[in-house]
């Protein structure tokens, strides 16, 4: 039994899946990170400078967990890896609103991101597990349309519970996630199996080093470098806007949320037709395009806290992103054997994880010391960033090419239409 109809397009129902948990989590995410720096500031009495580690016990949890466990759905399948984990996530959401003090909210981040290490890259796993390697780049830009499109009704839905308590917001994002949870329980279709159905490939490989393919796969290792440079400056965006608009007197916390809507809802109305727009473009030419929009963004942040500057550079800073988002998770998907794809999106999520966690801590902490400091520092990191990783990209891209030329015909993608 399934909830999804097969006549949709014939497009394969657990990618389907995929999106619809990637919009649940979008939804949480939305309602959750711009209010917790007010929250934190308001309610909780967190001294500006601290905030930021609150956010990396967040990813901490994930650091912690995605190396050890982060490929386990190579071994156990898909289906209950994601059923668990958005439990699980949805859960430490719902906590946070019962939970008091410094200590406790540390410990329910912490256990939090450790459900969440395996959440995005077994998800990303198994789209890439029932669609063909050409239609990556177009699935994992759905991807990022069905998270934006969470992401503008999480801030809108967060700004209307704001005005009740901050807190509650917690509850929205943790319920969305508990409910994606038994949606991939009624409804998906496991699309790797057991790892038995590769043992013979991987039964040499065990422990620790199998589960951690950045270490064993330089080419991996040196994009994903690149990545975390290019990302934690861009993360500084969520994190230190609220701060910036609120002390600047620009934006109420409920404009926070609006704000952070509308940047949702540019990705979702662009993000396919930039994808069919960067389709005959260079990584290189993209990346540079995403660093100069990234730049001209902190530029204009530098310059004023104005609501107008606030609604450019964030449109920016989201044209930059949709430039480059979907070609991360293909370069990583193509230089991962088979047997190892979910392992190595899980390192591709350690990446993202590290931004997480050192973005908002930098951030926070620039933005400390004088409010303008974090764009200003943020110019030359991303600058040099974006080269890197346009080059990184490329080099992963041609990867790509050959595995296509040296695919073999007829696929068990067809197997999920």
């Amino acid at each position: 039994m399934t909830l999804l109809p097969s006549s949709w397009h014939g497009l394969p129902r657990p990618a389907l899946l995929g999106l619809f948990l990637f919009f649940c989590a979008g939804f949480a995410d939305g309602a959750l990170v711009p209010f917790f720096p007010l929250w934190a500031s308001s309610e909780a009495n967190i001294p500006i400078g601290a905030i930021g580690l609150l956010f990396a016990c967040y990813a901490g949890g994930e650091l912690i967990a995605a190396p050890l466990i982060g490929g386990i759905a190579d071994r156990v399948g898909r289906r209950p890896v994601l059923v668990l984990s958005s439990l699980g996530v949805g859960c430490g959401f719902v906590a946070l609103f019962f939970v008091h003090g410094v200590a406790a909210t540390a410990i329910v981040l912490l256990l939090t991101g450790m459900c969440e290490s395996v959440l995005h890259p077994t998800i990303l796993a198994a789209i890439a597990d029932v669609t063909e390697p050409s239609a990556h780049p177009r699935w994992f830009g759905m991807a990022r349309v069905s998270s934006s499109a969470g992401q503008i009704l999480g801030p809108a839905c967060g700004a209307l519970l704001a005005l009740v308590s901050r807190g509650s917001v917690f509850l929205a994002g943790g319920g969305m996630l508990l409910f994606g949870g038994v949606v991939m329980l009624a409804a998906f279709a496991e699309t790797r199996g057991h790892a038995a159905a590769d043992h013979e490939e991987t039964e040499e490989e065990e422990g620790l080093s199998a589960l951690l393919p950045a270490f064993r796969d330089g080419r991996l290792a040196k994009l994903l470098a690149w990545v975390v440079l290019f990302e934690i400056s861009g993360n500084w965006i969520e994190a230190v806007i609220p701060l910036y608009a609120q002390d600047a007197g620009t934006l109420t916390p409920s404009g926070v949320g609006a704000l952070f809507a509308y940047a949702a809802a540019l990705t979702v109305g662009l993000q396919m037709l930039v994808s069919r727009f960067a389709e005959t473009r260079s990584a290189l030419w993209l990346a540079a395009g995403a660093g100069i929009s990234t730049i001209a963004a902190f530029a204009l942040l530098a310059t004023s806290p104005a609501i107008l500057s606030l609604v450019v550079a964030v449109s920016l800073c989201s044209v930059g992103q949709m430039l480059v988002g979907p070609l991360v998770p293909t370069a990583v998907n193509a230089l991962a054997p088979s047997p190892r794809r979910a392992s190595y999106m899980a390192a591709s999520s350690v990446a993202v994880d590290l931004k997480d966690s050192l973005g908002p801590s930098i951030g926070t902490a620039l933005y400390a010391l004088t409010p303008r400091l974090p764009w200003v520092v943020g110019i030359p990191l991303v600058a040099v960033a974006s080269l890197g990783l346009g080059a990184a990209i490329g080099r992963a891209r041609s990867s790509a090419d050959t595995a296509d030329d040296d695919a073999m015909p007829g696929s068990a993608v067809e197997n999920y239409r």
